[in-house]
Formats: C-alpha cells, sequence, structure tokens
C-alpha cells in the first residue's frame, strides 16, 4: 500500500530512489536527460506512491505566467455555444490561442455579478460585450492584467477596444429601409436592461448595454430625420430563433400596420422570418425583415442583414491581447490604449423590398 497522497512529491521519490531532485524533476519535464531504465524506476515509484508530476499550475505561477488567457462572456456559458454569432467570436479567439500556446478560460459573466476574476490564473483578460458599470470591469481592473473589451462597454483609457461602430449598423440597415419607402417599422432586440423580461420596451430608462441602445440610436435617427418618431420596441429576454419568433409575432399583433422589422442580431430575425411564414405572412411582400451580425444561415435563408466580421474581431481582440502580455512578460510599459473599428457590409437579400401592404 503506497504512502499518503500529501507525502508524493519530487523529494520523497528521490529520497526512496537515492537520486537527486534534479534528476526526478528530469524525469517530468525533461525525460529525454534521463536514462531509460532510470525513468522507468521513477515512474514505477511515483505511480506507487500516487504521484502524479509537478503541478503545472503551480509551475506557471513561479515562473510570472500562467500562458492562459480569461475570456469574460456577456450571460451564462451556454450562450456562448448557442448564439452563433458569439461562436464565430470564439472561433477567431481559439485561434490565436492556438497560434500563441496558450489556454482558454471561459468565465460568465451574467446579470447576476462579476465572476471569480481573483482566483483564476490568467495572464490577461477579453471581456466579450458586457453592461456599462459591470462589476467584471472593476474586477478585470484590479488584477492588473491585460483588458481587451469587445463591442461594450465603449471604448476606454483602462483597456483596449475592439468593434464595429453600432450607430452606423443601425444607420445602414434604416437607410435600407428608409429607401424603399417603409415609414412604418418596429424593432426586436435581446434584453436591453440587468432585468429578464419579454415585452415591449417602456422607453423610460437608458438601456444598458451600449451595443443596442447604439444600434438603437442610429436606426432612430434616420426616421426622426423623416419625421417617424414612434418606432416600437419589442424586448426579448435573450437572442435565439425562439426569442425571435416570440417577439415578432407579439411586436406584430400590437402593431398590425407595420411593414418592417429590424431584428438587432440574425438569431432573432432568422426566428421571426419563420414565424412569418407560420403565420402566412409574406416576406418581404407583407412585411420585411433585416438583421444584424451575417451569421452561417443567414445568406442561405435570404436574409438582409448587416454583416460584421465575427471570427476576425475575436482574431483581432487575441492577438491584441497575445501582444499586451507579450510586452508585459518582457518587462515593457503598456503603450496608450487603442481602439480598433473593424468594417461592416450591407448585404440586401430576398427578405426586404418595398411596401406593399396598405
Amino acid at each position: 500500500m503506497g504512502r499518503p497522497a500529501s507525502d508524493a512529491s519530487l523529494l520523497s521519490i528521490a529520497r526512496a530512489l537515492g537520486l537527486s531532485t534534479a534528476t526526478v524533476s528530469n524525469a517530468f519535464n525533461r525525460p529525454e536527460r534521463v536514462g531509460a531504465e532510470t525513468l522507468a524506476r521513477i515512474h514505477a515509484e511515483a505511480d506507487r506512491i500516487g504521484y502524479g508530476g509537478p503541478d503545472p499550475a503551480a509551475r506557471q505561477l513561479r515562473r510570472g505566467r500562467a500562458d492562459a488567457i480569461g475570456l469574460v462572456l456577456t450571460d451564462e456559458l451556454p450562450f456562448a455555444f448557442e448564439d452563433h454569432a458569439a461562436v464565430g467570436f470564439l472561433a477567431g479567439v481559439a485561434q490565436t490561442c492556438e497560434e500563441s500556446g496558450r489556454s482558454l478560460v471561459m468565465l460568465p459573466s451574467g446579470p447576476s455579478g462579476a465572476p471569480p476574476l481573483g482566483t483564476v490564473a490568467i495572464d490577461g483578460v477579453i471581456v466579450y460585450s458586457v453592461a456599462d458599470h459591470d462589476p467584471v470591469l472593476a474586477a478585470a481592473k484590479g488584477r492588473r492584467i491585460p483588458i481587451v473589451v469587445v463591442d461594450q462597454p465603449h471604448a476606454d483609457p483602462a483597456w483596449d477596444w475592439v468593434g464595429i461602430d453600432h450607430v452606423s449598423a443601425g444607420r445602414a440597415a434604416a437607410e435600407h429601409l428608409a429607401r424603399l419607402g417603409h415609414r412604418s417599422v418596429g424593432l426586436v432586440t435581446p434584453r436591453l436592461g440587468r432585468t429578464r423580461r419579454n415585452g415591449p420596451w417602456p422607453g423610460d430608462e437608458e438601456p444598458a448595454y451600449a451595443v443596442l441602445r447604439d444600434r438603437i440610436a442610429g436606426f432612430r435617427s434616420v426616421f426622426a430625420d423623416l419625421g417617424v418618431v414612434h418606432l416600437p420596441i419589442e424586448e426579448r429576454t435573450v437572442s435565439s430563433e425562439q426569442a425571435g419568433a416570440a417577439g415578432f409575432e407579439a411586436l406584430m399583433s400590437r402593431h398590425p400596420d407595420l411593414t418592417a422589422v429590424f431584428c438587432l442580431s440574425d438569431e432573432l430575425a432568422l426566428g421571426a422570418l419563420a414565424r412569418a411564414t407560420d403565420l402566412g405572412m409574406a416576406v418581404p411582400g407583407r412585411v420585411s425583415i433585416v438583421g444584424v451580425d451575417d451569421i452561417e444561415r443567414s445568406e442561405a435563408a435570404g436574409l438582409t442583414t448587416i454583416e460584421q466580421p465575427l471570427q476576425a474581431k475575436g482574431a483581432v481582440a487575441g492577438r491584441l491581447l497575445m501582444s499586451r502580455i507579450d510586452e508585459r512578460l518582457a518587462g515593457g510599459r503598456q503603450g496608450p490604449a487603442v481602439a480598433r473599428t473593424l468594417p461592416t457590409t450591407l448585404h440586401v437579400r430576398s427578405t426586404s423590398a418595398p411596401p406593399n401592404f396598405r
């Protein structure tokens, strides 16, 4: 019977076999430096006492680095795998981790508060699309490690920022619909505040999420210039096809005169498109539908949408963070925060046309 696990260490193996701790350490870290017979003896003794090798986290921290980055998500972890825009972004971040040989630690934020950043071994962190004044931002700054914020909150001297011009994205969608002749237009949006709710946006409070706030502001500004001031907004708790379907039906039932609906994500727009079909509403004959993101399924569905470079966004954020980490490890001072704005493109497809419904 082996010794207790608490007694399992490089030192205990060295003493049991009459070897130096350097030799035993090499057996786990540089096995090519140890003879085959000695290597076999060391591993046999390690198996006997239940020693699994040096703690990699402890070893990395002794070196002053964790060789891992954190990724704080805007919501619970399933969000990252259910929202196709987030999936595209994650692919870009993962690509940079593979290039740099670093691990990726995914941390949820969600509406309830900050993740335990203080207990996670990471060299830097990407904060993906959180609300203004989210506690995770203070937690990240408290770690004094490089921070890259993606999309929201806005650029700040405390962190580097990567995203798109969301006001321009909203304007592009509105200008397209306005050129087609639409004046009776509504919106379906993911959660605008910290409170989870489904229903009409009351409009008596400022949206907590800069991305949605900016898209709505850009969209509204175009129609305001045309004298259209009332644009009903239907809020859903999450960005999903199911939420888009429910939000579209609720919006159209309250405002049956609408001829176009702007969905603030493609997930919502694809759900709206499916529900319109179920309800016998021709798209775009009865109602035009426009989205944002241009996820993989949008082109096949014929969805008119604003493309943002999702995977490129993740790659740019990841490489920016890796460069900041390398600067820090080299002992250099981090330069001023940078903001990198990526381009967007309007793709006009089959879900938008001039209004035919009267």
